[in-house]
């Protein structure tokens, strides 16, 4: 697991691609859980990923930090 991706993700950055519509970020609620959880969105479809997972995916998708289109740069 990426552990700069990781951090980021605790720390609010939303990661995404904005050509295809995928953003990947972590909701204040799972700020400090024991297994926290992230959300992958695509096209408007929302999906719950543990950390590593989500960690995974971004990295397979090559998610930088980005601009979600309603939560802007943070996710909180």
């Amino acid at each position: 697991m990426s552990v700069i991706m990781s951090e980021e993700l605790r720390a609010g950055i939303i990661l995404g691609d904005r050509d295809n519509d995928q953003y990947l970020y972590m909701p204040g609620s799972e700020i400090g859980a024991d297994n926290p959880m992230c959300i992958f969105e695509e096209h408007g479809n929302k999906t719950d990923l543990h950390l590593e997972e989500a960690v995974e995916l971004a990295k397979r998708l090559t998610l930088k930090p980005t601009e979600h289109p309603v939560y802007g740069k943070r996710a909180y």
